[in-house]
């Protein structure tokens, strides 16, 4: 069996063995982080967690239209938001 990576580089399956050896063998972690790039910024000290709200429709569209009006996202709208409510309380 041959198949292709996205270099276009065929793989046989010697190939396709020595990935499986590597795989079973486990990686490290850290290393494995230190070489990831890209991806979104952090966002605080830690990981960010994604929650999830139900909005009305009214609140939708108000939420979309000061998204637009700050040229800016819908999420960078609900963080300023929800801070700006804690640090009020």
């Amino acid at each position: 069996m041959t198949a292709k990576r996205k270099t276009a580089k065929s793989i046989n399956d010697a190939d396709v063995e020595a990935l499986a050896d590597e795989a079973e063998r486990g990686y490290d972690v850290d290393k494995v982080l230190e070489r990831r790039r890209g991806g979104r910024p952090a966002l605080g000290s830690g990981v960010a967690s994604v929650e999830s709200v139900r909005l009305d429709p009214q609140l939708k569209r108000d939420l979309l239209l000061r998204a637009a009006r700050d040229h800016t996202s819908v999420s960078v709208v609900i963080r300023r938001a929800l801070g700006e409510y804690l640090r009020a309380s």
